[in-house]
């Protein structure tokens, strides 16, 4: 009875409203997700994922199609170009504490960067996910909008990489801090980049939690280890897949 009814409600909904509501339903479920974030401040409240189980809870619920969603929603997708630019302005805002901390930051990046990118490709390929999965797991270590941009540019599932990038970044909260005590990183420089390298948008925020100078190097340390990824994957993709054919 219960799907006869969603069956009735799904094809009583036309595409029209489904468009027009498309946007303010998802910013409202996102919305209402970050507020229970900061009231509870637990990891796996996130509003990246939470927000992102929900919409899709209510899309299988009314048995609505993706495309039909993204006919109104795609308007949210076309900010990712935008988003990915602005990350220019927290660099210039930060450069000082950049250059200071330069020699640091570039080669502990550098070296997670390529790091990120061999064990996500040969672990996709030696579990036998094939190189669609692969391609689209290969930049889960940078943030949401440059990632889902550079799985486009290398033939991989944007959406598909978006999941990866949200589970690599709920990892990263969940285990960073216990990294920071284990490893003994008693420095904002270090405790913060562990977090905007390993977690990107969501450890950047979890640094802000520790203290102003762990969250503004993890933010430097998120953009700079997109700006890295967006150079250095699509360079080490051929060179992966030659040995993994070997």
């Amino acid at each position: 009875m219960m799907n006869a009814f969603l069956t009735q409600l799904s094809d009583a909904v036309s595409p029209d409203l489904i468009s027009i509501l498309s946007i303010p339903l998802t910013v409202s479920i996102h919305a209402a997700c970050r507020r229970v974030y900061r009231r509870w401040r637990w990891p796996l409240l996130s509003p990246m994922l939470t927000s992102l189980v929900l919409l899709a809870g209510l899309l299988v619920l009314l048995r609505m199609p993706y495309p039909r969603y993204m006919a109104g929603a795609h308007w949210l997708s076309s900010l990712l170009q935008p988003a990915t630019v602005a990350f220019a302005v927290p660099l210039y805002r930060h450069r000082r504490a950049l250059l200071d901390h330069a020699p640091a930051i570039g080669a502990g990046l550098l070296c997670g960067s390529v790091m990120a990118v061999i064990s996500s490709i040969g672990l996709a390929h030696l579990a036998g996910l094939g190189d669609g999965v692969a391609r689209s797991l290969a930049p889960r270590s940078i943030t949401t909008p440059v990632a889902m941009a550079v799985a486009k540019q290398i033939g991989g599932n944007p959406v598909l990489t978006a999941v990866f990038v949200i589970a690599t970044g709920i990892l990263g909260i969940l285990v960073g801090p216990w990294l920071t005590r284990i490893l003994r990183l008693r420095t904002p420089v270090g405790r913060g980049a562990l977090m905007g390298m390993g977690a990107h948008g969501i450890g950047t925020a979890r640094a802000f939690e520790m203290g102003s100078q762990e969250g503004t190097l993890s933010s430097l340390s998120m953009v700079v280890a997109a700006l890295a990824g967006v150079v250095l994957i699509p360079l080490l993709l051929p060179w992966m897949n030659i040995i993994s054919l070997h």
